[in-house]
């Protein structure tokens, strides 16, 4: 009987606006080796995609071989898990429809599995993170996008195109900003990284007080919240209004689906009190009565990075085996 080859180990793959990490993760969640480079390094995505095969595949060999590699998972943003294309990602520099599952498969010659950064996310916590053992949560990514999933009786919801869960695009103000995505008022318009400077600089036009804001060599999420951290009132007072409106949109999908919890990740939750304080009020105030006082709002205790891999390296083992080298 010819001995059956069982292959212990897939690669995670984590495609985020600012870098794109890739590590090779054995059967017990362990990652064994990983390294990174710079996504804005490739706006041509064969280039981008030739680059990421080459280097997944000179980690693979100094670290037991490419025969021991069962599959290959993929985190992106605008990513479908049904078509396995990245679809007019608005944060990514790649744009229209990208058939990024098939050309990975095509030059690795593995399986590819390929979903969405805030399914990625979810599946990472629900099998690692906050998450581990709930059947009902929801998982929000806030960073340059603002992303969703969200499991039900302990299976993830994609919707049938695969793009459930875009939070970030719901409206939230009649004719407000303009978001990336060419509508009007957008949660992530007030929310993500980009919405939260514009918060910023509007009250620094509004007000003449004193800030800690004026003095920033860069302006953004983070070193708003340090100053947040240092006592500045208007860098609160930005956070509050963030808050605000993430509460507001929390609610609104907490009385649709009733989840347990609702953990936030990504880089704007590290801002901590300062968006999760205001957030949780204006969530209270919103949310259907029934519901008051009975859905958590966590942070995600994983690290970003560290998570959204472990998740991709759970899709890998999801996928059918396939190999152009049996």
């Amino acid at each position: 009987m010819e001995e059956y080859n069982l292959k212990t180990k897939v690669v995670g793959v984590d495609i985020s606006t600012e870098s794109t990490t890739y590590a090779i993760v054995d059967i017990r969640g362990n990652i064994l080796a990983e390294d990174s480079f710079g996504t804005s390094d490739y706006p041509d995505v064969n280039n981008f995609v030739t680059a990421l095969s080459e280097k997944i595949v000179m980690l693979v060999e100094a670290n037991g071989g490419y025969e021991t590699i069962r599959s290959i998972g993929v985190s992106s943003p605008s990513a479908s898990s049904v078509t396995g294309c990245l679809e007019n990602a608005p944060n990514l520099p790649w744009k229209g429809v990208v058939p990024l599952a098939a050309m990975l498969r095509d030059r690795l010659g593995l399986a590819v599995g390929l979903a969405n950064d805030a399914h990625i996310s979810a599946l990472g916590e629900y099998t690692f993170g906050s998450a581990h053992g709930m059947q009902n949560f929801v998982i929000i990514s806030l960073g340059v996008g603002v992303g969703s999933c969200f499991f039900s009786a302990g299976h993830e919801h994609q919707g049938h195109h695969g793009f459930a869960g875009e939070f970030g695009h719901t409206c939230v103000v009649d004719g407000g900003r303009e978001c990336g995505c060419g509508h009007q008022g957008c949660l992530e318009s007030y929310v993500g990284a980009v919405g939260i400077v514009r918060t910023a600089k509007e009250l620094m036009a509004e007000s003449d007080a004193p800030t800690l804001m004026r003095e920033l060599e860069k302006l953004s999420p983070r070193t708003i919240a340090e100053c947040c951290d240092k006592g500045d009132e208007m860098a609160i007072e930005v956070f509050r209004r963030t808050g605000y409106m993430l509460g507001i949109g929390l609610a609104n999908y907490a009385s649709l689906i009733d989840p347990e919890a609702i953990i936030l990740t990504g880089g704007i939750s590290h801002a901590g009190k300062w968006i999760v304080d205001p957030a949780y009020e204006s969530f209270e105030t919103h949310v259907f009565g029934n519901l008051k006082g009975k859905v958590r709002i966590l942070l995600s205790k994983l690290d970003d990075r560290e998570r959204d891999v472990l998740g991709a390296s759970a899709l890998a083992w999801s996928v059918p085996e396939y190999s152009l080298f049996k």
